[in-house]
C-alpha cells in the first residue's frame, strides 16, 4: 500500500511539474495578434519571433499567431493586452501614440533620408531602448519589446498625385495622431479618422478621396479595387512595434525574459530588410495586375511644408520625442 501511495505521489508531482510554466519540460504557447493579413510584414515579424523563441527555449516557448484582426483592430488589442487577455501584439507606432502620445515622433514626415536609413534606425539599439523607455514611462499594463517596419507610406486614390498641389482640399483618411493632424493640413488637405477596416468602403463611397499606407498593406487588403492609382509619396515611415502584456512578462522567469527579448531583438535586426523587399515585390505585382504606380512624385513641396513641423511637434510631444528624433537624425 505504501509503495502504491509513493508511486501515485510521484505521478502527481510529475504532472504538476509539466503544468508549471517555469518547468524544464513545459510547453507554453502565447497569443500573438495583429490586424493585417499573415502575408504582410507583420507575418514576417511573427515568424522570426516564433522561430527565435523556439530556438532559444529549446521548444519550450512558442506563439500562436492571430492575423487579420481576429483578436480585434489595434486599439482594441491594446486594451486587451493591458488587461492581460492577449500576450503579444504588433501595432503601428501611430496607434501606440493613443496610449503614449510621444510615440507619434515616428510618424513625423520626411525624418528618414531613405529606406536604408530607415532599416538602420530600427535596428539601432539606442533608438530601440529610447522608444522602450518612453513607453515604460507612459503606459501601464504593457510594454514594447522592439521595432519593425512595413516600409514607407504612400497615398492612393482614383487620381494621380504628382505633387503637393494634387491633395489640396482633398479628404484623406489618416491615423488618429497629432502628428498626422498637423502634417496633412500643412499640405492643404482635410484629415478624416476611421478604423482601418472602414477604409475600403469609405474610398468606394467617396467619404474620403485618398488613403495612405504601405504598398503591401494596400495590396493585401485589395484597396486597389476602389483606389486604383498608387502614388509613391513616401511621406512617412510605416513603423510598428511588438508589445508584451505586463501580466505575461511578469509570469516569465529571468531566463525566459531574456529569450523573449532576444526574439524581439532578432525581429528588429532582420525584419526591416525583408519588409522593405516585400514592398518592392508588391509594387511589381500591382503593376502586373494593372494598377497604376506613379513613381515620379515631386516630393519637394511636401518636404518643404513638413520640415518646420518636425522640431516643433517633437517638442510639443515631449522630451522622449525630442531625444528619439535626435537619435534618428544621427543614425549614419
Amino acid at each position: 500500500m505504501t509503495n502504491r501511495r509513493i508511486a501515485l505521489a510521484a505521478l502527481a508531482l510529475g504532472a504538476a511539474a509539466l503544468a508549471m510554466p517555469g518547468s524544464a519540460n513545459a510547453q507554453r504557447k502565447f497569443t500573438f495578434g495583429y490586424d493585417q493579413p499573415k502575408t504582410t510584414a507583420y507575418g514576417i515579424a511573427g515568424d522570426i519571433f516564433d522561430a527565435k523563441l523556439k530556438e532559444l527555449s529549446g521548444g519550450k516557448l512558442s506563439i500562436d499567431q492571430f492575423p487579420g484582426a481576429q483578436l480585434g483592430q489595434e486599439p482594441v488589442m491594446l486594451q486587451k493586452l493591458r488587461t492581460g487577455d492577449i500576450d503579444f501584439i504588433i501595432t503601428s507606432t501611430a496607434n501606440a501614440s493613443t496610449l503614449a502620445p510621444q510615440a507619434g515622433v515616428f510618424s513625423l514626415h520626411f525624418i528618414f533620408r531613405d529606406k536604408d536609413h530607415l532599416a538602420k534606425t530600427l535596428a539601432d539599439p539606442g533608438v530601440s531602448k529610447a522608444f522602450r523607455d518612453m513607453i515604460k514611462d507612459s503606459v501601464q499594463g504593457a510594454q514594447v519589446l522592439g521595432l519593425l517596419t512595413m516600409g514607407m507610406r504612400n497615398m492612393y486614390s482614383k487620381k494621380e498625385i504628382k505633387s503637393v498641389d494634387d491633395i489640396k482640399g482633398q479628404k484623406i483618411r489618416v491615423q488618429a495622431t497629432k502628428t498626422e493632424d498637423t502634417h496633412f493640413p500643412a499640405y492643404g488637405s482635410q484629415t478624416v479618422h476611421m478604423p482601418f477596416g472602414e477604409v475600403y468602403t469609405s474610398l468606394q463611397t467617396g467619404v474620403v478621396n485618398i488613403a495612405e499606407n504601405g504598398v503591401n498593406v494596400y495590396m493585401a487588403n485589395k484597396h486597389y479595387e476602389v483606389a486604383p492609382i498608387l502614388s509613391m509619396t513616401e511621406h512617412e515611415a510605416n513603423n510598428n512595434c511588438i508589445w508584451v502584456s505586463d501580466k505575461t512578462w511578469n509570469s516569465l522567469s529571468d531566463q525566459e525574459k531574456q529569450w523573449v527579448q532576444a526574439a524581439a531583438d532578432e525581429v528588429s535586426r532582420r525584419e526591416p530588410a525583408l519588409g522593405l523587399k516585400l514592398e518592392t515585390d508588391s509594387a511589381e505585382k500591382l503593376k502586373a495586375m494593372g494598377v497604376k504606380v506613379v513613381e515620379n512624385v515631386d516630393k519637394s513641396g511636401f518636404a518643404k511644408a513638413a520640415a518646420p513641423i518636425q522640431d516643433s511637434l517633437a517638442k510639443e510631444l515631449g522630451p522622449h520625442a525630442v531625444k528619439i528624433l535626435e537619435l534618428v537624425r544621427n543614425v549614419k
